[in-house]
């Protein structure tokens, strides 16, 4: 057991990756204004994203090669339709979640310092982290970031529930209007997260198992079902959170990202009382620094390795320098849309949405191929489910087109 739990690594990381943006903001939402009643959405796209994310390090582990490379090898148009749409979503994700963490911020540590100026200290922060301690300060980090956030949720919740005088309905509600309709698929979107994040996690393992020969397949797919199962938990106690403390207050929430921070923390230091403001401020930031932190190096890392592969130039298009271009191009987006944080979210994460069916269907074929060993391929109830899913993400992708 000790053996497993030091292995742990790669699916904290997507854990840490996972648990931001989805479940602090979307999560908190969902609960605010429909109560539990998006409690069905949020375990159904869990259930139809699980074979995409595990593809990835089952894949890495037993090939040991990522996921990047297994795409070459279906040829170079997935390739390059992956560095297109990768290159065209990394500046807007990396931006909404770095807006969040330096809203939380600002409400937490004093608005003495402005939200812009705080937005370029954690992204310093967080560059110099990576650049200098590398994937091995990332992996014990994590490990550290992750526990806080579970003690801090889980006493949040506790306190929550504990506090709460309503009758408690798990009547389930299907959006109807346009409005609605594009709150859920940008709720699923991001819904434990963007199913690139599997691409991510493939990167993740090939480091890890630099640093030790003991990341087996085996080993890998326990490290990242803990990872998976935490990000669900995650979910479901952000959404209790909303549905106890939020639901039917009245409150709207701001698309500021100083403002939304301030009215997420105080509505619920107003419900549970002043002395939950730390619990609460605590579980809100280590969520998103989690987030900012890990997507800040894996987008990087994706980036880099898809240019060696497609152009043959590892050396000028390396990790650092793509890391430098995300900070810099995060802090400039963030200079001009800062006020637009809502709608920031919004385009990210239907964006990912609408997408996934295309990274579902080539990691099912890649894992189902000949270039995975085929003691490593599916199972026949794993085959049943990724189909499942790809019709899952295909019909939601299809209703919400032609709802607009």
């Amino acid at each position: 057991m000790f053996a497993k739990l030091k292995n742990l690594g790669p699916g904290l990381l997507f854990a840490g990756a996972a648990i931001g943006v989805s479940h602090l903001v979307q999560s908190t939402r969902a609960g605010a204004d429909f109560g539990f009643g998006l409690l069905w959405a949020l375990l159904l796209v869990n259930i139809f994203k699980y074979p995409f994310f595990q593809f990835g390090p089952r894949y890495a582990t037993a090939t040991g090669e990522s996921l990047l490379d297994g795409y070459k090898k279906l040829g170079n148009g997935i390739l390059l339709t992956y560095y297109i749409l990768s290159f065209a979503t990394m500046f807007t994700i990396q931006t909404a979640v770095t807006i969040v963490t330096a809203g939380l911020a600002s409400s937490l540590f004093g608005d003495f310092i402005s939200v812009k100026l705080w937005t370029v200290i954690i992204i310093l922060i967080c560059l110099s982290l990576l650049i200098f301690g590398k994937y091995k300060l990332l992996d014990r980090l994590m490990k550290i970031i992750i526990i806080t956030l579970t003690i801090s949720t889980i006493i949040a919740v506790s306190m929550a529930l504990s506090n709460n005088t309503n009758p408690i309905s798990l009547k389930q509600i299907l959006p109807e209007n346009t409005l609605e309709i594009s709150f859920l698929i940008a709720f699923m979107g991001w819904m434990p997260a963007p199913l690139d994040i599997s691409v991510w996690q493939s990167l993740w393992a090939i480091e890890k198992n630099k640093e030790t020969k003991l990341y087996t397949p085996k080993s890998a797919l326990f490290d990242f079902n803990v990872g998976y199962i935490s990000t669900i938990i995650f979910g479901i106690g952000f959404l209790t959170l909303g549905a106890l403390v939020m639901f039917n207050s009245g409150e709207v929430f701001s698309n500021s990202a100083s403002v939304f921070s301030k009215q997420l923390i105080n509505m619920y230091t107003s419900n549970l009382g002043n002395w939950a403001y730390v619990i609460i401020g605590i579980a809100a930031f280590t969520t998103m620094f989690s987030t900012t932190l890990t997507t800040l190096d894996a987008s990087p890392r994706a980036m880099a390795k898809t240019t060696e592969l497609l152009f043959k130039k590892s050396s000028k298009f390396n990790y650092i320098f793509w890391i430098i271009l995300l900070a810099i191009g995060t802090i400039g987006i963030f200079l001009f849309l800062a006020s637009e944080m809502g709608l920031l979210i919004e385009i990210a994460t239907i964006l990912s949405f609408i997408t996934a069916p295309f990274y579902a269907i080539i990691s099912y074929k890649l894992i189902s191929s000949k270039h995975t060993p085929e003691a490593w391929r599916p199972s026949k109830k794993l085959h049943i489910l990724s189909l499942l899913g790809i019709a899952f993400l295909l019909g939601f992708s299809f209703w919400y087109l032609t709802t607009l």
